[in-house]
């Protein structure tokens, strides 16, 4: 069993910390910005006081905070992860941030002789409750090897998918997608309900042909029953395609689809508390456009 320094212990980093827990895991936790689960202490996880001491006592350190300043700030800041560290550690951030960005920190990881990953997650709150998360992998191979029975304890799909950074990229390609089939599917649930059919009928149908997907499963019933509570809110989203724009326009692209559902991400943002709402809320942008709510 590994010595496991867990930091970001939010609404997908908690679940994923109890699963190594149970896997029988020695877990070291610092608080960052909340309060210790007290099931984790209950559980046998010692409390540090820093992110130094995390990596001090820890073999394997894993990070899920929200964006790039703040893995920045965790592993180079005041008593930060960086000076903490022993040659032959192991450094796993599994939040979505910029892939420059993570290529620049697995650089300075290195120099200290340990290894980096960068292994962003895909399925929300439920795949974190369920340990079915896909987790996109980028780093060298024995990293990889050495790391995966811990992914295994958190995930079902798991991909080495090239070199630090790469696995950065891979996630902004998946909320690319995530984006714009929520999207698709509150424009079909909209048109349905404006034309006086039961959208949930016509989620029900669409269900079983060509059109299904796991967002209109999940993601289509919380727009007809209202349920707006997050699984992953719209600020994080706003995030990653912001992430994905910039990159487009480093590489000379145009990602127009993109682009309107960060706006339509954008108009939910502006109302208050739009942007602690579910990202399945950006039916609420085009429901005010048309002066019609799904129902």
């Amino acid at each position: 069993m590994s010595k496991i320094g867990f930091i970001g212990l939010g609404i997908m980093g908690r679940p994923m910390a109890e699963h190594l827990q149970a896997g029988g895991h020695e877990l070291y936790l610092v608080r960052h910005r909340a309060a210790l689960p007290p099931e984790l202490l209950a559980g046998g996880a010692v409390e540090c006081r820093s992110h130094t001491e995390v990596a001090q006592r820890a073999d394997i350190i894993l990070l899920m905070v929200p964006d790039t300043p703040d893995v920045e700030a965790v592993l180079f800041g005041e008593a930060g992860v960086a000076q903490g560290l022993s040659a032959g550690k192991l450094v796993i951030d599994m939040s979505s941030v910029s892939p420059i960005a993570t290529q620049t920190f697995a650089a300075r990881i290195r120099e200290r002789g340990c290894e980096y990953l960068d292994a962003p997650v895909s399925g929300g709150e439920v795949g974190a409750k369920a340990a079915a998360l896909t987790i996109m992998v980028g780093g060298s191979e024995p990293a990889f090897e050495r790391a995966r029975p811990l992914f295994e304890r958190m995930g079902k799909n798991i991909t080495l998918v090239g070199d630090n950074g790469a696995g950065q990229t891979c996630k902004v390609a998946n909320q690319i997608v995530v984006a714009l089939t929520i999207e698709a599917v509150a424009e079909a649930l909209l048109f349905s309900s404006k034309a006086g059919v039961d959208p949930s009928r016509v989620r029900q149908a669409l269900m079983g042909g060509f059109a299904g997907s796991k967002i209109l499963e999940v993601h289509g019933e919380r727009m007809i029953k209202r349920t707006f509570e997050p699984g992953f809110r719209i600020a994080l989203h706003q995030k990653d395609l912001g992430l994905a724009l910039s990159g487009a326009r480093a590489l000379g692209l145009s990602l127009p689809n993109t682009a309107t559902a960060q706006e339509l991400f954008n108009a939910c943002s502006a109302r208050d508390g739009g942007a602690d709402l579910d990202h399945s809320a950006l039916v609420k942008a085009l429901e005010a456009l048309a002066g019609h709510e799904v129902a």
